[in-house]
């Protein structure tokens, strides 16, 4: 029976790694920090250490007759003031523990990448595992440092340490205890969305997701990434759906990008914690909508209908949260309405004078 090592265990896509991994039949030691949350472990059977990843002792001792490892844990977060912990939890964390994994002679690494390391796709359009990556320039911690981490793994994969990455897209399902990935479903049926930008987002079940990390681990070539994605949206037609099935009213003010940027910018800089940043303002202007055919072709991974994924979010929250969301908005405000019935207006205005003096 192989000794398996799950790191961040006790987060969303950690704790669904966990739990396929101890279906599958491995003895099962998790990584846990202090503080961390045990309710997505629940009856889970599991050798538990405590173990800072910065800490080449702490993950030595962790890593200690293990054979195979999934790297799952890291920092999602696009404020700025977390810039630094961004960095230690997924380049510093990442770099230390996959170079004792080959000081130990580790058999197998499954690393949790993310599509943040490949960067988004053109407008309108998907991208694959060999787009350049040119997002750099965004100036988002997050995205470098997924980036930055995803070429620490390979680098050690160069030098020996057979290492799968997984590059997950936005990950939505039951049991997202941090609101991490599905903040934005939370934030939808609260009515914290009041406007949205023009962008994309490619959504995975975190089930397949973490079928797609044992698929990698007994298929996935060293070396290689596999984008795990299922439905590709735009942001316009996500809130539709999550309408449909909550009953919550979508946005109704789609915002010029710039517009946007300017009111996070007024935002960031007013007293307290702001309600949107400027980076999750870029972020959303963006196309993060990818093809999975890769993982497809080579590990035998499939996605589940989307329309479930949604679902089982939703529920999640609302059973959860439900007195909570019981009690927010349904309906936009009227201003809302009315202000983006005048975007629209001016937006279609500044459409028919371009055509005019294109004509011309």
């Amino acid at each position: 029976m192989a000794k398996t090592l799950v790191t961040g265990a006790s987060g969303f896509i950690g704790s669904y790694v966990a739990r396929a991994v101890a279906a599958r039949g491995d003895d099962l030691r998790l990584t846990v920090r202090e503080g961390s949350s045990d309710e997505n472990l629940g009856a889970l059977e599991h050798e538990r250490v405590r173990c800072d990843l910065l800490d080449r002792r702490s993950v030595r001792r962790a890593l200690k007759g293990v054979d195979r490892v999934f790297h799952a844990a890291g920092l999602v977060s696009l404020r700025r003031r977390d810039a630094e912990r961004v960095f230690q939890s997924n380049v510093e964390a990442t770099r230390t523990l996959l170079g004792e994994c080959l000081r130990a002679g580790v058999e197998r690494v499954v690393y949790t990448s993310s599509v943040a390391a490949i960067g988004p796709a053109e407008p309108g359009q998907t991208a694959d595992e060999r787009r350049l990556f040119t997002a750099g320039g965004l100036g988002i911690p997050y995205v470098n440092s997924k980036h930055e981490a995803e070429v620490e793994a390979l680098r050690i994969a160069a030098q020996g340490l057979p290492v799968v990455c997984v590059n997950p897209c936005v990950v939505f399902g039951a049991g997202d205890v941090y609101s991490g990935s599905t903040a934005i479903v939370r934030r939808f049926l609260l009515g914290r969305i009041p406007a949205y930008v023009d962008g994309g987002l490619n959504v995975v079940d975190v089930r397949d997701v973490a079928e797609g990390h044992l698929l990698a681990d007994e298929r996935g070539r060293t070396g290689e990434r596999y984008i795990l994605g299922a439905r590709n949206y735009s942001f316009a037609r996500l809130f539709a759906d999550l309408s449909r099935i909550s009953g919550v009213e979508p946005p109704a003010l789609r915002l010029p990008t710039a517009v946007a940027l300017r009111l996070a910018e007024l935002a960031e800089a007013a007293p307290g914690r702001p309600p949107i940043t400027v980076n999750e303002v870029k972020s959303a202007g963006l196309w993060w909508t990818y093809t999975s055919s890769k993982a497809t072709r080579e590990l035998g991974w499939r996605s589940s209908p989307h329309e479930e994924t949604l679902e089982a979010t939703v529920d999640w929250y609302v059973t959860r949260e439900g007195d909570r969301f019981a009690r927010a908005r349904r309906s936009q405000p009227f201003q809302y309405k009315v202000a983006a019935t005048a975007v629209g207006a001016l937006g279609g205005a500044a459409g028919t004078l371009a055509r005019a003096v294109g004509r011309g």
